[in-house]
């Protein structure tokens, strides 16, 4: 296994997501604007794709994707019935269809045979409605299906398709694993976890449980030690462990005590990863750079907790963070299913670790930052980033760094 493992993301891992349309409605186009890259071919003579082409892609946040782009619906003659069979074909492997919509054609008989197919084979449609920058008074009567209105040329109504597709995904879409994708069978993950005030008592917290049922899962050996233990352990490993794995409070002795060679990261930032969107959130951390004293943040959690004398999020880190901008910032905290529906005014999101919510969930948050303008960071990339070790953290994930350089 090399450390590029997570470049390559399996297709069978992706979320499959198939674009369909009449011919020059805007389909690669829309691809485009999806990935904020030109992946695409985008040309004004009609029919340029004929077979469906597979497009394994990132799209912030929703992640690793895969993009089934089609042949037009309204494709003639009889190679071109050829091709919307073939195009019809890609259903049985389509978590979600994206179904654009040119209003100088509307909705009609072509659009309604391939919804109906796409119910056939209980895949969720959605409607773009392309093009409203040419067409700004258009309105859409599609059936009763979710639509959202975009220009792929002006990217407007793109972060609302992003919602849309987050809100529609399959209900089980998540990454396949948290930490399987790192290591091989029979390697040792070394997995630190303090007992502290905030330690349930006679058990583990969620993540660690999961984490360890992950490595478990893949044939590969956990070794669970406290903070003042973990020197003692690696020195008594034959070999190196393939990771290390922390409670994000106890980075700083951790990072200490690990050598340098070995890839090191916390429950938390495996977690950003595995129910969010790491590279959404390790923006968020760059952001930090940017508060003054009396910047307000909004720290929100999931669920409701008891709160322990020194608790992590309104006593630590808003310490730390005040610390680092030299002097008291505007905290509000939130807990709960919903996040404040004005988010305007606030510089910044510390969220948890979402062990409580599922990936939909968390997307769902991601995007309602992104379009409120508003960075967001969650506990354990945001520790890493004021401690100062962030990139060392990010090392078993060199697929953040590369998304983020194409981004720039």
């Amino acid at each position: 296994m090399t450390d590029n493992t997570l470049n390559q993301t399996p297709r069978g891992s992706r979320l499959h997501i198939a674009i369909f349309g009449r011919r020059n409605a805007g389909k690669s186009s829309l691809i485009n604007a999806l990935t904020n890259q030109d992946i695409a071919i985008v040309s004004d003579v009609p029919g340029t794709t004929t077979d469906p082409v597979y497009k394994s892609m990132e799209i912030l946040p929703i992640g690793p994707v895969v993009i089934i782009d089609t042949a037009g619906i309204d494709d003639v003659g009889e190679l071109g019935r050829l091709r919307i069979e073939k195009a019809l074909g890609v259903l049985n492997r389509t978590d979600l269809m994206l179904l654009v919509i040119d209003p100088a054609s509307g909705f009609g008989p072509f659009e309604e045979e391939v919804v109906e197919k796409a119910r056939e084979n209980k895949v969720p449609v959605i409607l773009v409605v392309n093009k409203i920058d040419i067409y700004p008074q258009f309105e859409m009567d599609g059936a009763g299906l979710p639509a959202v209105m975009v220009s792929a040329v002006t990217r407007q109504g793109i972060d609302e398709l992003k919602m849309a597709m987050i809100s529609q995904a399959p209900r089980d879409f998540m990454t396949p694993t948290i930490l399987g994708d790192l290591i091989s069978p029979g390697d040792t993950v070394v997995l630190v976890v303090p007992i502290d005030l905030a330690a349930p008592k006679g058990r583990l917290i969620l993540p660690q449980v999961q984490t360890i049922r992950d490595i478990l899962d893949n044939d590969a050996m956990a070794l669970v030690v406290k903070e003042r233990e973990l020197k003692t352990a690696l020195a008594g490993l034959k070999e190196k462990p393939r990771l290390v794995v922390t409670d994000s409070q106890a980075f700083l002795k951790v990072a200490a005590d690990t050598p340098g060679d070995v890839p090191m990261t916390s429950f938390s930032i495996l977690f950003a990863r595995h129910k969010g969107n790491l590279t959404t959130l390790v923006e968020g951390a760059r952001a930090i750079e940017d508060l003054s004293p009396g910047d307000k943040v909004l720290v929100s959690e999931a669920c409701t907790h008891h709160r322990v004398e020194d608790d992590i999020g309104t006593v630590k880190i808003p310490r730390w963070l005040n610390q680092l901008v030299g002097g008291p910032l505007d905290y509000t905290w939130v807990s709960g299913p919903e996040m404040p529906k004005d988010l305007s005014g606030y510089k910044l999101i510390i969220h948890c670790g979402a062990c409580m919510i599922n990936r939909k969930e968390m997307l769902h948050r991601l995007m309602v930052a992104k379009h409120a303008g508003v960075p967001i960071v969650n506990y354990g990339v945001l520790i890493a980033y004021v401690m100062g070790i962030l990139d060392r953290t990010l090392k078993p994930f060199p697929e953040v760094a590369q998304t983020m350089e194409d981004n720039c």
